[in-house]
């Protein structure tokens, strides 16, 4: 009876296992000018052919660094307005853009279509707002740092920064699932820890020492796998939803830190 019991949760997971990773906030999200002064709403186009939803914040003049902002697993993108008006007032263009299956967008999330949407949303800003590639700061968030460093392989920005990063998936499943076997039964696979350390980028890695979703120490492995490591920067206290490594000063400056003058 146990065997079965145990077969059952192993089946249970494996069917549905995606529904644990991805939580979505599907919407409505409302108009970019409304939450962003000076945002506007722009779509984003994807390889397979998905129309996703941004919002692009304008930097204060033509030139300066965009930031790509690769969100964590759960909200959609008004969740992070604070950060977008953060870093334009410290002169950075911001793009934030919903992934498949969130805020409104068609689609279901995986790893693969997490990479077509980000592709999607560097693409949107190199040749339709004009941003050179060596201006772009890619910031991933949690799950997000998994999306921005496979971008980062195929496009290297001018800097990366990631925070609360984990080593891959299984590593941070393993943390809260210890009893399964998540390593074998896991589809998606999000190595940060080894593509980090195949990137020539300075990147900084921001943690919360409190963090109980991402243990710091595995932020800290990150950091330690990183080819060119600018920063670990690491806030005391800080836990993984805490508004400070959304909006606050530690994270701010950090992108400030590595993008281009």
């Amino acid at each position: 009876m146990l065997g079965l019991v145990c077969a059952v949760l192993v089946g249970l997971l494996w069917a549905f296992q995606r529904r644990l990773v991805y939580l979505p906030d599907d919407g409505p999200v409302p108009a970019a000018a409304t939450v962003l002064d000076g945002g506007r709403d722009v779509v984003l186009t994807t390889a397979d052919g998905l129309r996703l939803g941004a919002w692009f914040l304008p930097g204060p003049s033509p030139d300066a660094p965009a930031v790509l902002v690769a969100a964590g697993n759960g909200g959609n993108r008004e969740h992070r307005a604070l950060l977008a008006r953060a870093l334009g007032r410290a002169g950075l263009a911001v793009l934030l853009f919903d992934y498949r299956g969130y805020g409104g967008n068609p689609g279901s999330p995986d790893e693969a279509g997490l990479g077509l949407d980000v592709r999607a949303a560097r693409a949107w800003l190199v040749e339709e707002a004009g941003v050179p590639q060596e201006r772009l700061v890619y910031l991933g968030e949690s799950l997000g740092c998994a999306v921005v460093t496979a971008l980062a392989v195929e496009h290297p920005p001018a800097g990366l920064v990631l925070r609360s990063p984990f080593v891959d998936l299984a590593a941070v499943g393993s943390e809260h699932y210890p009893f399964l076997p998540v390593r074998l039964l896991l589809r998606d696979r999000y190595p940060v820890a080894e593509q980090v350390a195949r990137l020539d980028v300075p990147t900084t890695v921001v943690l919360g020492t409190a963090d109980t979703i991402v243990p710091p120490a595995q932020s800290r492995r990150v950091a330690a796998a990183a080819g060119r490591l600018h920063a670990l920067v690491e806030v005391p206290g800080a836990g993984h939803n805490d508004l400070v490594l959304l909006d606050g000063e530690e994270l701010v400056q950090a992108v400030v830190d590595v993008a281009p003058r």
